[in-house]
Parts: C-alpha cells; sequence; structure tokens
C-alpha cells in the first residue's frame, strides 16, 4: 500500500486524491511448510497405516508457529478419504485424523491448506467426470465450511493432460467447494504441467493451450481464488537436485508468471519450492522470497516444500530438528514473514537484469551434486513430484522484463491494519480544504480540514484514525508505504 504525505498550501485549496497504483508491501501474507505423510504409499489403498503412510507429527505445527510461520499445506490421498468412487463416502477414520491436523493447526491462529495431493488422477486415471470431482469436492469442503482458516486446494500439479480439461476441472472444484456452503475460505486452484511458475505462459498441454490460456476464465462468486505455482530452482525445475542454477534463478523463474498474474487481475502464491544445503541456493531462496516482497499485489506467500516424519535425509527436508534444511532455511523464510529480507531502497517488478535467459540446463557450477527420484513406497527420503523426464516441457523461454519502482516502508501498521495490508487492495480517498481564516500551524504549516478514509477497493472506507489507531492531528504528517 502506497501511502501519501500531506500538505498544504495556503491559500484555498481543494485537492482530491484517486486510488494510489497498487504497490508492493515487504511482508508476505503466507509463510509456511508442505506437511507429508497422509499421501505416502501411492499405489498401496487403502494401505496400512505406519506402514504405507503416516502423518506429521502436532509438535512440529507447535514449532513453526512459534518462529511466525502461519500455513500448513497438508498432502493427503483422494482415494484414502473417498475410497469407492469419486462420489462416494468418507472414510471416517482417515477423515478423523485429517480433522485432527486441520483442527490443531487453526485451533492455533494459523491456516491449514487441505490438498489431495493426487496430480488430477483417481487410482492413477487422469479425471476427466467434472460432476463427479465437484462432487467429491463438495463432499470434503461441507466438513470444514464453518472453518474460516482452512484453505482448500484443488489438486496437485495437474500434469500431461489437456490445458481446458484442467481448467474445467479446476472450476468443477470451485463450484463444489461453494456448493458446499464454504464460501468464505480461499481456494487455491492450481495449472498444468506440475502448475510450473516459469513454465505458466508456455508449457502446452495435450490440447496445446498453456495454462495462461485457459486458467484466467476461471470465476469463484466468493472472489477468493490464489492461483498456486510451483518453483523449484534446479536446472529443469522438477525439485529433484540439490543444485541451483544461479544465486538469480529464483527472481527470474517468476518474471512471466508475475506479469501474467497482474495483467490479469488475480493474485498467486508459491506452493512449493526448496533449494538445496548450499550457499548458492541459499542465496537464490532468499533472491526469490526478496522479489516476491518487492510484490506482494500479486504474491501473497510462499510454502517450503517440505517437512514430514518420514523424511530422513531427504534433501530437502526441514522437519524439526534434523532435517537438512531446518538450521540453514528457517531463518530465510522468517525474513519473508517480517518483511526484513525485502530491498530497503527501491524494489523493481522484475530481476535487475533487463533481460534474462532463465535456466540453461548447463549453468550449474556446484561440485558436488545429489539427485532424487521421488517415490511414495512407504517410510523413505522420497515423495512424488514431477518426473524427471518432463524437462523438455520446463524450460523457460528467454524473457525481456519492465522495470516499476515502489517506495521503502518508513511506517509500519500494527494489529489488524497490518493484517489487512498485507496481500490487499484498497483506496485511500482524500479531500483537503484550506481554512477560511487562513490559521497557521507550528513550523510554518497552514491548519487544514481535510476527511481520509480507507478501505478495500469498491467498498466504503473507514476513517484513517480509526482504522490505523493514530491520533487526527498527526495524519497531516503521515508518510506511508
Amino acid at each position: 500500500m502506497h501511502f501519501i504525505t500531506l500538505l498544504a498550501a495556503a491559500g484555498t485549496v481543494a485537492l482530491s486524491l484517486a486510488a494510489p497504483q497498487k504497490r508492493a508491501s515487504s511482508r508476505l501474507r503466507f509463510v509456511g511448510i508442505n506437511e507429508s505423510g497422509p499421501e505416502f504409499g501411492d499405489g498401496k489403498y487403502p494401505g496400512t497405516l505406519g506402514k504405507d503412510y503416516t502423518w506429521p507429527t502436532l509438535s512440529t505445527y507447535d514449532t513453526y508457529i512459534a518462529k511466525g510461520f502461519n500455513v500448513f499445506r497438508i498432502n493427503f490421498s483422494m482415494e484414502r478419504l473417498i475410497p469407492n468412487s469419486l462420489t462416494g463416502s468418507l472414510d471416517s477414520t482417515y477423515l478423523a485424523s485429517l480433522n485432527e491436523q486441520v483442527n490443531y493447526i487453526t485451533s492455533r491462529g494459523a491456516y491449514a491448506m487441505v490438498q489431495p495431493h493426487n496430480y488430477g488422477r483417481y487410482y492413477g486415471n487422469i479425471i476427466t467426470d467434472a460432476s463427479a470431482f465437484k462432487a467429491w469436492w463438495q463432499t470434503v469442503a461441507a466438513q470444514f465450511k464453518s472453518n474460516n482458516n482452512v484453505i482448500f486446494d484443488t489438486n496437485n500439479e495437474y500434469n500431461t493432460m489437456a490445458g481446458a480439461l484442467v481448467a474445467t476441472m479446476n472450476q468443477a472444484a470451485i463450484d463444489g467447494i461453494r456448493g458446499a456452503g464454504a464460501t468464505t475460505q480461499i481456494i487455491n486452484v492450481e495449472g498444468n504441467s506440475w502448475t510450473g511458475a516459469w513454465t505458466w505462459t508456455t508449457s502446452k498441454g495435450t490440447d496445446g493451450l498453456t495454462n495462461a490460456d485457459t486458467m484466467g476464465s476461471l470465476t469463484d462468486p466468493s472472489n477468493n481464488l490464489v492461483y498456486q505455482m510451483h518453483q523449484y530452482l534446479d536446472s529443469d525445475g522438477s525439485g529433484t537436485s540439490t543444485a541451483c542454477v544461479s544465486a538469480t534463478v529464483g527472481s527470474e523463474r517468476l518474471v512471466a508468471a508475475t506479469n501474467w498474474l497482474r495483467a490479469n487481475g488475480k493474485v498467486g502464491l508459491i506452493g512449493e519450492f526448496a533449494g538445496g544445503n548450499n550457499a548458492q541456493c541459499q542465496s537464490a531462496v532468499k533472491d526469490m522470497l526478496a522479489y516476491m516482497q518487492a510484490n506482494t499485489d500479486v504474491w501473497q506467500g510462499a510454502i517450503w516444500w517440505a517437512a514430514g516424519p518420514w523424511w530422513a535425509d531427504y534433501i530437502y527436508s526441514i522437519e524439526p530438528s534434523t532435517g537438512v534444511a531446518y538450521a540453514p532455511y528457517v531463518p530465510i523464510l522468517q525474513s519473508a514473514l517480517s518483511g526484513s529480507a525485502a530491498p530497503t531502497s527501491t524494489t523493481t517488478s522484475a530481476p535487475p537484469k533487463t533481460t534474462t535467459t532463465v535456466a540453461p540446463t548447463t549453468t550449474s557450477t556446484t561440485t558436488t551434486t545429489t539427485s532424487t527420484v521421488k517415490t511414495t513406497s512407504g517410510p523413505v527420503t522420497t515423495s512424488t513430484r514431477a518426473p524427471t523426464t518432463t524437462s523438455t516441457t520446463t524450460k523457460a523461454p528467454t524473457t525481456t522484463t519492465p522495470t516499476t519502482t515502489t517506495a521503502a516502508a518508513t511506517t509500519t501498521a500494527s494489529g489488524d491494519a497490518q493484517d489487512f495490508l498485507a496481500g490487499q487492495f484498497f483506496d485511500i480517498r482524500v479531500e483537503v480544504h484550506a481554512p477560511v481564516n487562513g490559521s497557521e500551524a507550528t513550523n510554518g504549516v497552514p491548519d487544514t480540514n481535510f476527511a481520509l478514509t480507507v478501505g478495500k477497493v469498491g467498498e466504503a472506507g473507514v476513517p484513517a484514525a480509526q482504522f490505523f489507531g493514530v491520533d487526527e492531528p498527526a495524519l497531516e504528517a503521515w508518510n506511508f508505504t
């Protein structure tokens, strides 16, 4: 949000300010962790708890909530939650475990993202029946319709499908969720091609359509959609290597998606990202988060992949406190919530270079690299993600990036005001009139009568002094970003 310093000139003045340009806050609304285990044992349904799959340790949530993290993406299996068919009944035991996780998180003030980790498939088959998929979601969403701290994620990483079909399935999920009475919660939609940010505008489905071609037409009667994308920083973007292409690959791979979101009036979230435990990857992750913080008009947050009790020595594990990513990356992620990772002078909507060529597969300079192919066969170090055979569709194009600047923050609102500002659009409406008697304030600044209100775009505002909790006389010297 962009604030304005108000100084009235001597004499009679009538000033009306239109809504300012949308500017970036330095604070991401959501920063959190993926939690794995319930989706393990791929293909073994219903499977045996403790052998084929597990549930996250509840104390993990306490650890992260105490550090300021506020969203947890719970990965689970569609087939275990509703076993017999998409239109079938809930499995009471699996549902009870999912409910325990969700309620534990949300009772502590954080958000629980309910996410079927199924790649647009049910029992291995691509879901094509929109009516049945809508019914599946209507059944599931009804369980959480009264919990405003639940976020619904339609499905993990649709891939190798027709782009139009992916859009149809997302719309069916939206309709099912809202039809269940869950009208206030955020819905995350995901795209085709493993919902990659860097290929959002270029990677084509089996019908030749990209996510940019199809996903912008989704509608939500509650107007509360977030476009979830995933972005890894290794050479092919698959998230299977400890190497990161460069220290700036994070920002570079978000440029095209950022431009698409802004051009289409959408907001996004990175639902999976990670880097190896090395200096170059740490720089790349910092770079990506700083870029998102500089563009919070379109980016709401980022969720690390992943924690979970069965990860062991997995290359991206952030399970407290033994995960290889825990010590190096927790402070980096915390900085995105506090805003300290954002640039302190001016920020731009693109990386520093005007023209960047993203992620050539030969540029990695890491001398020791570990690669992991993820499976879900049980308590192992791996889980499902995009197969490495998809690198031919994830190469990013050369991108020319426009540059816009945003002033650095000089004042931070607190409490409800700060929560409101994060990731929100708003109007500031001002009318200023110099006094008739021409009386002067101290320091030669004229006394003025004016009204300043703040409100969401399209909604009535409230007096700014009331909203921000400051005294009215202080308004004429306000300086916000």
